[in-house]
């Protein structure tokens, strides 16, 4: 493993043009291309970078197949469609020899995240890595990458957040972290507040010495941390029951899982906040419409969709459809306690949020009655044009069966 430095190093990769190789048979690694390469990353601002071969991952491959057919992937598609392609680095390359794995920081060095001093409205939360998009500046470290490895003839390919390609294989075989036991590549002394991305080549390059001993030891508390038990065993997800996943899926959110969502509006880190070597590393969250960490939940539910747009435009949005976005905002409410409707100003305002979406399409009058219920608002369900609404009654009748 290759790393250079601490300064800043969830959709297709650029692969750009594939010239023809028109190297000769190579007898071995080129150690002064591979210096070549690294020292090309560097200047692109990479902070971690490694090599491989670029055989298949045949038991990553194993391991897909067998958790999608278990259900595990919860209708994630992503590397699940197509393990065949995305476990073999030659069905994307023909001929690929090597890979170049990189990794690049999405979190700052810095204070642990707070949930925001003096905050005064109902807040929800968004996972570090949806803050900004840091592939694209890593899309475009890879091609300088690419770059330099097709002046030397060869053909180079760039993946990053690419359904083509298994990334975190790949950074473990590159020898730049360890596979941990939140399922993510944990980097030795950095954690894993980091995107990874990688270019496959035809070129030989010097791999690794090999891979990087395991970090977690006997540690628990990513699995102890989550708060659905996503993580059924060390290493091995739930995306049915993940948060970070279920905040993107379209439809009901789970009402098993609502009140455990807290405030999380997208994405979750929660198995990473946890993790020792990650708490070295901070983000501090700013509650600010325009780069949110935290977001003001009433804002989000009263500013129109263009408004919204430009400042969640980024995340994973299924469809554009903001009604899942709302959807989430309106559990996020449900769950804020005190913020919400800690004083009469405060609970008026709230109040009013939910007598309109109780007035709205089924989808987020359900979570609208849920989050009424959840704050003990239960007058609200008796509105005109909200009482005897169909969706409104199942939702209360599933409240008063005792269910969360």
């Amino acid at each position: 493993m290759s790393s250079f430095g601490s300064s800043a190093l969830p959709q297709s990769g650029n692969h750009g043009d594939v010239p023809t190789s028109d190297s000769s048979l190579p007898t071995g690694p080129d150690d002064h291309l591979t210096r070549r390469v690294l020292d090309a990353a560097a200047a692109a601002g990479i902070d971690h970078v490694g090599v491989a071969d670029a055989d298949p991952f045949n038991a990553t491959r194993e391991i897909l197949e067998k958790r999608k057919a278990d259900g595990l992937h919860g209708g994630m598609q992503f590397t699940y469609r197509n393990p065949e392609r995305s476990t073999d680095p030659g069905r994307s390359l023909a001929g690929a020899r090597s890979l170049v794995a990189a990794a690049w920081r999405y979190a700052e060095r810095g204070a642990t995240p707070s949930a925001g001093d003096g905050a005064t409205a109902p807040v929800g939360t968004v996972a570090r890595y949806a803050r900004v998009d840091a592939y694209e500046p890593l899309r475009a470290a890879l091609g300088e990458v690419a770059s330099t490895l097709r002046a030397a003839g060869h053909r180079a390919l760039v993946f990053a957040d690419d359904n083509s390609m298994v990334d975190r294989s790949v950074a473990v075989r590159a020898g730049l972290g360890w596979s941990g036991r939140n399922t993510n590549v944990l980097l030795p002394g950095e954690g894993s507040w980091f995107v990874l991305g990688s270019v496959v080549t035809d070129a030989w390059l010097t791999p690794a010495p090999g891979p990087v001993d395991d970090g977690c030891g006997t540690c628990r508390r990513c699995l102890d941390g989550c708060p659905t038990g996503a993580l059924v065993a060390p290493g091995v997800l739930d995306a049915r029951r993940c948060l970070a996943w279920l905040v993107q899926v379209p439809g009901s959110f789970p009402r098993s899982y609502r009140a455990a969502l807290g405030g999380h509006l997208y994405g979750c880190d929660d198995c990473q906040e946890v993790c020792p070597p990650n708490q070295r590393v901070g983000g501090r969250r700013v509650l600010s419409p325009t780069r949110p960490g935290l977001i003001d939940l009433w804002w989000l539910l009263e500013s129109g969709d263009d408004e919204v747009l430009a400042v969640v435009g980024h995340w994973y949005i299924p469809d554009r459809d903001l009604r899942v976005v709302r959807r989430n905002a309106l559990v996020a409410l449900g769950n804020a306690g005190g913020p919400a409707v800690g004083t009469a100003v405060a609970r008026e305002r709230t109040e009013q949020v939910l007598a309109r979406y109780l007035r709205d399409d089924d989808l987020l009058a359900e979570h609208a009655a849920w989050a009424a219920l959840r704050l003990g608002l239960h007058h609200l369900l008796d509105l005109p044009g909200v009482a005897g609404r169909a969706v409104v009654a199942a939702e209360l009748e599933c409240w008063e069966d005792g269910a969360p």
